[in-house]
């Protein structure tokens, strides 16, 4: 089968041929319907080193993953072949209290959990952008429900449980009558407008430096928006909020938030920040954190000079929602 692998670090992606996994006790293999292109990937591909993590290439991308279950290994019950499924991102243990209490993500005993020392599917292990996944234990699988089209329901998996995460431990805060202040309106911003207008009665204020991420963050629930390329980001959010500021500041993507020509850090997102009367933890976005400075990728490795070259987008462009 076509694999999309990183085999070797600072370095593009290729397509290559490998095998097709096979089930083994405990395990299922899906085929793949969709896999999300994190902006976490072009992490991987382009800032990563030697010794950084105790995983390394060559491994399949793609750590966004849905499909339908094609193989069934030996002890596996409670699913079928052709079933619709989401592949959780991190993968954990199943054992630890962290796990038990539902954040594999911040399992204890991770790099042993998922083999190898790696972290899970495409990230250290074989991950979804081929045309088959090994999931090594099938509780990392979660059945979709009918009427949600698999490829849509892939970026799901991190994408959407990152904004999701942030607001569901933030729902004490929002109250009917609060503002949630949302800065940054990407791949993860427009997500998390939509869970704040499912989860709560907040109102929403949208805040970005492109007026088509505003837009879109108007059709997904927000009920006010900041256009944050001037200086007065922090006087429109006191004014949309009855000069009283927001209840909880999610700075999805803090560095959507400089004026052209400011540097990191500056003017609109610590003057937005002056503008909120609470604080929370809120997701870290994958649509431009990469520091201007970020290496290169170096040659394609010798040993596969005929393999296809993946061309994702470079570091610091602007990430399209998902």
């Amino acid at each position: 089968m076509r694999a999309v692998q990183l085999l070797a670090w600072q370095t593009q992606a290729q397509v290559v041929d490998v095998e097709v996994p096979v089930a083994g006790p405990g395990q299922v293999v899906i085929k793949v319907a969709g896999a999300g292109a994190c902006h976490s990937d072009l992490h991987i591909m382009h800032m990563m080193s030697d010794g950084m993590f105790p995983w390394g290439p060559p491994f399949t991308l793609g750590h966004e993953n849905a499909g339908w279950v094609h193989e069934i290994g030996a002890g596996v019950e409670g699913l079928s072949v052709g079933e619709p499924v989401a592949v959780h991102g991190p993968w954990g243990c199943g054992a630890c209290s962290r796990c038990m209490a539902g954040i594999d993500q911040y399992c204890t005993d991770q790099l042993s959990a998922a083999g190898d020392g790696a972290f899970g599917g495409g990230l250290g292990l074989d991950g979804g952008m081929a045309q088959y996944m090994l999931v090594h234990d099938a509780r990392h699988l979660v059945k979709i429900p009918g009427g949600l089209d698999p490829v849509a329901a892939a970026p799901l998996s991190d994408a959407g449980l990152t904004p999701y995460h942030a607001v569901k431990l933030s729902l004490p805060k929002l109250v009917p009558g609060s503002t949630a202040l949302v800065i940054g309106v990407g791949g993860l911003g427009h997500m998390a407008v939509q869970f704040l207008r499912a989860l709560t009665g907040a109102n929403i204020i949208a805040a970005d430096t492109r007026q088509e991420a505003l837009d879109l963050a108007v059709g997904c629930g927000a009920t006010s928006t900041v256009l944050t390329s001037g200086d007065d980001a922090a006087a429109q959010v006191k004014e949309a909020t009855g000069g009283r500021g927001s209840s909880l500041p999610a700075a999805v993507s803090p560095m959507n938030m400089r004026p052209p020509g400011a540097g990191a850090g500056s003017a609109a997102s610590s003057s937005l920040a002056s503008g909120s009367t609470g604080s929370a933890g809120a997701p870290a976005s994958f649509s431009k954190l990469a520091p201007s400075g970020a290496p290169a990728p170096s040659a394609a490795p010798a040993a596969a000079p005929a393999a296809p070259v993946v061309q994702l987008p470079r570091m610091g462009q602007p990430a399209r929602p998902q």
